[in-house]
C-alpha cells in the first residue's frame, strides 16, 4: 500500500493510515469491534460510526515505533466529540509510557462536534494538556494535514500545538473556518463559496509561506510517508527543545513582527507579494518550485 500512488486528499482516514505506516506493522487500539459509540448522538437518534470517527494505534514507521491517530473527515467533518477526543487522549496517554519515536496526528476535521457541545470542548482542553505532556516527556508530536476538512476549531489549536505540521497543498489550517467567518461577518468579509480565495488564505502554500506549516508535500500519500521518516528520524538525533519562558517570548516576538508585516493584508496573494518575487506564479507552482523559492529543501 505505502507504494502506491495515492491522493491523501481524496482517501479514507484507513487507507491513509495503512498507506503510512510500514506494511502490516499497524495495531489498532478500541476497533470498531468494541462498538465504542458517542452516546450523545445515540441520544439524538444520528447515524453512528463504529470508531466514532478516528482510528487510533501503534505501528512501526521505516522500523521506528510510532503511535498513530487518524481521523475521518467522512464522518460529522471529523469533529471531535466525547468519545472521539478520548481515544486521542488515550493514544498520547501512552506514549508516555510506551515512548514511542513520535506521535503522529492525521488532521482531518471541522472542530468540536455540536452535537456534544461542552463533552467535546472538553475533549478538545484535554488534548491540548495531552499533546503537551508527550512534548515534556521528550516525544515528539506531528500533525498531517492533506485531508478535505483541514483542521479548524479546536483541532486547528491541536495542529498548531505539534512540533511539526506537514500540509498539501490541498489541506487548509485555521481557527475558524470559512463558513463560520461568512456566517458571523458577513459575505463580504469572507466568500466561503470563492473557493480560489479560500485555499489562498487557508491552504498549505499560505500557512507554510507564513511558518505556520513547517513542510509542504505532495498531494500523495508516500510524500506525506517519506517526510514524516524524515522528521522521526531528526528527532532521533536532536531531542526535543525545552519550553521555558524566553523560547515563548521568543515566539510571541515572531508573531507580533508578522503581524505587523501583514496587517493589511486581506488575501494570500498580498502576502505572496511580499514572500516571493513573482507572486502571481504561486498558486501554479509545484510544491517542488514553491519549496524552492521558499528556500526550502523539499
Amino acid at each position: 500500500m505505502s507504494g502506491l500512488q495515492i491522493s491523501f486528499l481524496e482517501a479514507s482516514a484507513r487507507k491513509r493510515l495503512i498507506g503510512l505506516v510500514d506494511a502490516n506493522s499497524f495495531t489498532e487500539f478500541c476497533p470498531p469491534e468494541m462498538r465504542k459509540t458517542s452516546p450523545h448522538l445515540a441520544l439524538l437518534d444520528i447515524p453512528l460510526a463504529l470508531d466514532d470517527g478516528v482510528i487510533v494505534g501503534a505501528a512501526t514507521l521505516a522500523g521506528h515505533s510510532i503511535l498513530i491517530a487518524a481521523q475521518e473527515g467522512r464522518f460529522y467533518g471529523g469533529a471531535v466529540g466525547e468519545v472521539h477526543g478520548a481515544k486521542i487522549c488515550g493514544l498520547l496517554g501512552k506514549a508516555l509510557t510506551d515512548r514511542p519515536s513520535a506521535v503522529l496526528l492525521l488532521v482531518d476535521s471541522g472542530g468540536v462536534r455540536l452535537h456534544e457541545a461542552n463533552a467535546g470542548l472538553i475533549a478538545i482542553s484535554e488534548l491540548v494538556r495531552s499533546v503537551l505532556d508527550v512534548q515534556a516527556a521528550g516525544i515528539p508530536v506531528f500533525a498531517l494535514v492533506g485531508g478535505s476538512c483541514g483542521a479548524f476549531g479546536g483541532m486547528g489549536i491541536v495542529t498548531r500545538l505539534c512540533d511539526e505540521v506537514v500540509m498539501s497543498e490541498q489541506g487548509r489550517l485555521g481557527l475558524s473556518g470559512p463558513e463560520v467567518i461568512e456566517t458571523v461577518k458577513g459575505v463580504e468579509e469572507f466568500d466561503s463559496r470563492d473557493r480560489a480565495l479560500v485555499w489562498r488564505v487557508t491552504g498549505g502554500k499560505l500557512r507554510r509561506a507564513v511558518g505556520e506549516a513547517t513542510q509542504l508535500v505532495d498531494d500523495l500519500i508516500p510524500a506525506f510517508r517519506s517526510i514524516a521518516i524524515k522528521l522521526t528520524e531528526k528527532y532521533q538525533s536532536q531531542p526535543l527543545a525545552s519550553i521555558d519562558l524566553d523560547s515563548l517570548l521568543e515566539k510571541q516576538a515572531e508573531l507580533v513582527k508578522r503581524r505587523a508585516r501583514f496587517e493589511r493584508a486581506r488575501d494570500g496573494l498580498e502576502i505572496w507579494q511580499e514572500v516571493f518575487s513573482e507572486p502571481s506564479c504561486v498558486p501554479d507552482m509545484t510544491v517542488a518550485d514553491f519549496n524552492r523559492q521558499l528556500g526550502v529543501q523539499a
